[in-house]
């Protein structure tokens, strides 16, 4: 079932947190709202969710109308940032919850939460408490009592930002195997840009409460709207350098924009611009460099095998294919 908001705005006070947010997603897509601190993310889940009364605007659940329906009328299913379990109950009534509070049949019960067990392979710890299961176990847990109601769509804000690097990626991997398993509609918050990659069929992001752009993952990072969308995603900033910088003066084009990971580390003099080295930041077997040249940071991200010394001198190369371009107001051109 679709989920979908048309010109949701909400203030809270003399704080706008929702300008004109119109997005949707549709039937068994996962749609992953990203965006730093702050940007609105949870309080537009929030409107969806029924938690929040948006100002303006309207929310759809499929072909319903539930702007003005209760939360627990509207058929979605929310997964909040901690685990919200109940700590004095086993994991088993933790996910059944739902189901005992709508006086679902035992039998019913019991096979509903066999089923999410199984898919969430937490079956061996259904009759434990909270405080006897890993960080990974108690979200699985809050997973399952998602799963267990079959909802019309899932909200999951933040679900995974307690959890450590290593639990995060493989609970990730889970996530996006379930979402695909259940084919359950799924409106994912969160800020971490690369998680947003690994998990979205469609990305939106989100700046102050408006959005800035919508699209496959792909598109966005290759076809950025704005220098904003443009140095938000990637594991480290796109670089900006000034037009004329580099001998360019395409019309309206102000500064140009190329990737770590497009820029090629050259011999003095047969790149497009020199510079030195200064820093180095390691990740494994690849190393992201920092160049100073003629007094802008640029970043090149390289493997470490060959990679230059500290206070190197080097030139940068990059393709004409890999360049993008802005206006004065930030604006892709």
């Amino acid at each position: 079932m679709s989920v979908r908001v048309e010109g949701l705005g909400k203030s809270f006070g003399d704080v706008d947190a929702l300008h004109d947010v119109s997005l949707s997603a549709a039937p068994g897509e996962l749609v992953v709202v990203v965006g730093p601190s702050g940007s609105g993310k949870s309080t537009l889940l929030r409107c969806v969710a029924g938690l929040e009364e948006p100002d303006i605007g309207r929310v759809f659940v499929g072909d319903r109308d539930v702007t003005a329906m209760e939360p627990g009328e509207r058929d979605v299913a929310m997964v909040f940032q901690d685990y919200a379990l109940y700590p004095h109950l086993d994991a088993r009534t933790n996910i059944a919850f739902p189901l005992l509070a709508r006086k679902t049949p035992s039998a019913e019960i019991d096979a509903r939460v066999g089923r999410a067990a199984e898919m969430l392979d937490i079956g061996d710890v259904l009759d434990r408490r909270p405080g006897e299961l890993s960080g990974g176990e108690r979200r699985r847990v809050a997973l399952a009592r998602a799963v267990v109601r079959e909802p019309a769509a899932f909200l999951m804000d933040e679900p995974l930002a307690s959890l450590d690097v290593a639990l995060r990626r493989r609970v990730q991997i889970e996530i996006r195997e379930l979402q695909a398993r259940a084919g359950v509609t799924t409106v994912y918050v969160t800020h971490d840009q690369v998680e947003a990659m690994m998990l979205a069929h469609r990305l939106v992001v989100l700046r102050d409460g408006r959005v800035e752009q919508i699209g496959a993952p792909l598109d966005v990072y290759d076809h950025p709207t704005n220098v904003f969308v443009a140095r938000f995603l990637g594991r480290s900033p796109m670089n900006l350098l000034p037009a004329d910088l580099i001998g360019r003066s395409d019309p309206g084009v102000s500064q140009i924009g190329v990737r770590p990971e497009r820029l090629r580390i050259v011999e003095p003099g047969t790149g497009v611009l020199d510079g030195r080295v200064v820093a180095f930041d390691e990740f494994g077997d690849e190393i992201v460099i920092e160049v100073d040249a003629s007094g802008h940071r640029v970043l090149v991200q390289s493997p470490r095998l060959g990679a230059p010394e500290a206070a190197a001198e080097v030139g940068l190369k990059f393709d004409e294919a890999d360049v993008h371009g802005f206006d004065l107001q930030g604006r892709a051109v």
